[in-house]
């Protein structure tokens, strides 16, 4: 679920670390530490679903920058229909009367 926030925050604007636990924040997931949040981005740089490159800092240490890759973009679409369909499913089932919480 995370890693799919992530995807989404990186496929609107190239952006870095700090920037996107601000943007999945003020989206209400909560604080997202760098501890959890580096390794998301190193897997789904590995999983070629995200690019990066380095800037220079405004007076200060360098930035990494991830942007989504084509692949990531389709990623993203396909994730996203399978996790629709999946809430979709869950929330019938639920209102069922099925499931009790």
């Amino acid at each position: 679920m995370l890693a799919l926030c992530v995807l989404a925050v990186v496929a609107d604007e190239k952006t870095y670390g700090y920037a996107i636990a601000q943007r999945l924040h003020e989206a209400g997931k909560g604080t997202v530490k760098g501890g959890t949040r580096y390794p998301v981005l190193t897997r789904l740089e590995q999983d070629g679903l995200l690019v990066s490159t380095w800037r220079e800092g405004d007076g200060g240490p360098g930035r990494k920058f991830f942007a989504a890759s084509t692949a990531g973009h389709v990623a993203l679409q396909q994730q996203t229909t399978n996790w629709l369909t999946f809430t979709e499913q869950a929330t019938r089932l639920h209102t069922s009367g099925k499931v009790t919480p």
